[in-house]
């Protein structure tokens, strides 16, 4: 009987040991200089030019948000009503779901133009808002008293998609951001994102264009990806890990429950034979 006891308790040792590796075989290390940032050179200290500057203009479809300010109270609400809110379906926020509220604003036409009441249709199309801001104050001189004009773009949405911790689409309240801001907004990149391949996806002027960054490297910062243009689609893909540790975990899931339950058996069995 003793000698079954000691036979039984070396076979359940020897199959949770299984199970201990088959766990282990699950995952696998990730190297260290895979997911470190900026890589390059040791110096402490040096200075960069920055290149590929940005400054986003107003194009078609674009949602403007046109607040007037002026002397007369009254008068400043008839440009001012198109900017009422309304509720909408589509969440366009950093948590994701839900209706939101959602300012209407003025809809720019396919020929660069706006309808602001009152003046018509004035071009603002390729302007930068505050040169579009400027060019409405000029016109509202003629029915309002030292008017003020701030022009915001409501639509400057960049979509993150992927191995993120928070994959959404963010508006980006002032026009300009970096892909690492971006990738902040979203949590940053698990463990599992691929950091020297990430595809941002672009469309402008009637073409759509396909890049590949290195984030590991510091050359980042002379990409002309490096600022985010709006609509610019993120993807971060797993790495090979990644996707190798899916498959095994499906695989492997009828093994792992097997070795479970024959160490479970064999622990009745040895507490029976111990009785």
């Amino acid at each position: 009987m003793k000698q079954q006891r000691q036979h039984l308790t070396k076979i359940s040792l020897i199959l949770f040991l299984a199970y201990i590796a088959t766990i282990g075989g699950m995952t696998s290390c990730v190297s260290p200089k895979s997911i470190v940032y900026f890589q390059g050179d040791s110096t402490r200290y040096i200075t960069q030019e920055i290149a590929h500057k940005y400054t986003p203009t107003i194009q078609p479809n674009d949602i403007l948000s046109i607040v007037v300010g002026s002397l007369n109270t009254e008068a400043n609400e008839v440009f001012n009503a198109p900017n009422t809110f309304t509720t909408a379906s589509t969440n366009y926020s950093t948590t994701g779901g839900g209706a939101r509220v959602q300012p209407l604003g003025y809809l720019v036409n396919s020929d660069g133009s706006i309808e602001i009441p009152l003046i018509g249709k004035v071009n603002v199309g390729g302007m930068r808002t505050t040169d579009a801001a400027d060019t409405i104050r000029t016109k509202l001189l003629n029915y309002l008293k030292e008017p003020s004009v701030i022009v915001r773009n409501l639509n400057f949405k960049v979509s993150v998609l992927g191995e993120v911790a928070r994959p959404a689409v963010y508006v980006i309240p002032d026009e300009k951001i970096t892909l690492p801001e971006v990738l902040s907004l979203a949590g940053d990149l698990t463990i599992y994102g691929k950091r020297s391949n990430v595809m941002i996806i672009r469309e402008e002027n009637g073409q759509r264009q396909y890049a590949r960054v290195d984030l590991t490297s510091r050359e980042i910062f002379g990409s002309p990806f490096y600022y985010a243009h709006k609509n610019d689609i993120i993807y971060v893909e797993p790495i090979k890990t990644r996707i190798n540790a899916t498959d095994r975990n499906v695989q492997l899931v009828p093994i792992v429950t097997s070795i479970v339950a024959a160490v479970g058996t064999l622990g009745i069995l040895i507490l029976n034979f111990t009785k």
